[in-house]
């Protein structure tokens, strides 16, 4: 019988849906505090995942489900920039 590769789960901190790992974009917390996006996935320090879509960042902002998840106040400039980075990203392709 051939080995099932089994793909790795995250829930999404805005819609709060169970999604691929891969379909999903990384929001990290640096060691030094500082929280940005991580496109790539491997960025070192607190990791958690939200949808490549605009509404389920804002919807995370709301919530402060970021806050929660990295127990640090974020402030609204870091939200605004990982907003139009994410804008950016899902632009023209």
């Amino acid at each position: 019988m051939p080995k099932v590769k089994k793909i790795p789960q995250r829930q999404c901190v805005g819609c709060r849906e169970m999604k691929d790992k891969k379909a999903l974009l990384r929001v990290v917390k640096a060691p030094d505090g500082t929280v940005s996006l991580d496109f790539g996935g491997k960025k070192p320090g607190r990791g958690a995942y939200v949808c490549h879509d605009v509404a389920c960042l804002q919807k995370a902002r709301k919530t402060r489900a970021l806050e929660r998840a990295f127990d640090t106040a974020i402030p609204p400039e870091v939200y605004d920039a990982m907003e139009a980075e994410l804008r950016g990203a899902d632009g023209p392709a």
